[in-house]
């Protein structure tokens, strides 16, 4: 059981660190000028940038929750969020032709988290 705890906090770090430098480049400069990303140009900079905000929330709650053990179940929902953003930025790659396995895996990786924590680990 110790070995699954490390496990899923390892997981819940790196998701967190993933989404929180995503979401904070998203915030700062929505339509980064120097390389935009294709995708990202489909949308206004406001819808950028609530994406980006949505993604730091969803990178503050994988964690704070678990850890401080108060309302733990937030923990589960933001791992659910955080996967249901990469499902939808599936479809937005795949509109451009860009490679989206790497959304693949990291949504693979919160369901496991969420998973993970719904078991209790």
């Amino acid at each position: 059981m110790l070995v699954l705890s490390i496990i899923t906090w390892a997981l819940s770090g790196l998701l967190a660190a993933l989404f929180l430098m995503a979401g904070l480049a998203k915030v700062r400069s929505p339509h980064n000028s120097t390389k935009p990303m294709p995708t990202l140009l489909d949308y206004t900079p406001g819808q950028v940038r609530w994406i980006g905000i949505v993604e730091v929330l969803g990178a503050i709650g994988i964690i704070l929750p678990a850890l401080l053990g108060i309302l733990p179940w937030l923990t589960v929902v933001s791992a659910l969020g955080l996967a249901l953003i990469q499902f939808l930025a599936i479809f937005a790659h795949r509109k451009h032709n860009e490679a989206f396995t790497m959304n693949i895996i990291v949504m693979v990786v919160a369901l496991a988290v969420a998973v993970l924590r719904i078991a209790g680990v």
